[in-house]
């Protein structure tokens, strides 16, 4: 029996920790990864938590994002072969040696790109891409806010809101964030200790927001659209699910939209391929500029989490595996 290094939830509720488990073989439909790399999420957090929508049965292997080499291919598979380099969208199974994943999630990196980007680059570009094309219909010259905007998904609205012609207010907590909210083409910049509402609204208001923060922030932002104003809800990092007064959505015009790319994943597949193929062409054009603040050895994965609970990453924190 050949065993692999993972970082498991080994019975639901307990804490994730180190522990040797057996290899497994790709079945029909499936492959192997030699995993190299594993962005973190802050949706990680949430699952070590049990407060994740979406969490996998015990035991389970955390991580969501994942790049590698093929080791093996299941029966059915074509497209792929060993030795070739791919990332996948897996939701759980990233931080360990080796990983079997379907191949229906699975898709190659372009030569340019590192392990470590790639294992960074999906949920993140993906999330953004999605929801400001696909659900929040952001259109040249429209104003984006993005709350968060120096976090892992917030950083990618700010670049791909640009990239699609926005104009860009970045929202986040500090001078040193906000720089880097602003190296990836925000056009204003709010600190998360000003008044939010009021800088929107001297800026003439928002017609997309992206908000990741929920709290006062969602609250602010709400308060501050355009008519016809569209709010996508990605996430609640400040803790705060905040309550919608359905009056001020009439009054407006105005839709609140939720977004959650692994649901995508679920029951339309094909919209999430579509966006990771166009994501890679727009980096093997130089358009995208993956921003990662951490890399770390799989021994530091604790250290990892912390530094997205604390808020003192930037873009990403990638786990090198091997």
């Amino acid at each position: 029996m050949s065993l692999i290094r993972a970082f498991q939830i080994a019975e639901t509720g307990g804490k994730a920790c180190f522990s040797s488990i057996e290899r497994q073989n790709p079945g029909p439909g499936q492959v192997r990864l030699s995993i190299r790399a594993c962005g973190l999420n802050f949706a990680d957090l949430l699952i070590q938590n049990g407060t994740y929508q979406d969490i996998p049965a015990a035991p389970f292997t955390l991580g969501m994002e994942i790049a590698g080499e093929i080791s093996a291919i299941g029966e059915s598979v074509q497209g792929f072969e060993p030795g070739q380099r791919v990332a996948v969208y897996a939701g759980q199974g990233g931080l360990a040696e080796e990983g079997v994943f379907d191949a229906d999630r699975v898709i190659p990196i372009p030569d340019a790109m590192s392990f470590e980007q790639a294992a960074g680059f999906q949920v993140a570009y993906g999330t953004s891409h999605m929801a400001l094309a696909h659900r929040g219909r952001l259109q040249p010259g429209e104003t984006l806010l993005v709350t968060g905007a120096a976090g892992g998904v917030g950083l990618t609205a700010v670049e791909i809101g640009k990239l699609m012609g926005a104009t860009v207010i970045a929202h986040a907590r500090g001078a040193d964030k906000l720089k880097v909210a602003k190296a990836a083409g925000a056009d204003h910049l709010v600190d998360d200790g000003e008044d939010l509402r009021q800088r929107l609204l001297d800026l003439g208001g928002a017609d997309v927001v992206y908000d990741a923060v929920g709290g006062a922030a969602f609250k602010a932002a709400f308060r501050a659209m355009r008519p016809e104003g569209r709010l996508i809800a990605i996430g609640f990092a400040s803790g705060d699910v905040p309550q919608i007064p359905a009056n001020h959505l009439m009054v407006k015009n105005l839709d609140v939209i939720g977004f959650y790319i692994g649901g995508y994943m679920k029951f339309r597949p094909d919209a999430v391929r579509n966006s990771f193929a166009t994501l890679m062409g727009w980096f093997e054009q130089g358009r995208l500029r993956p921003h990662i603040s951490h890399v770390l050895p799989l021994d530091r994965v604790e250290e990892g989490m912390a530094l997205l609970r604390d808020r003192k990453s930037t873009g990403k924190v990638v786990i090198r595996v091997s």
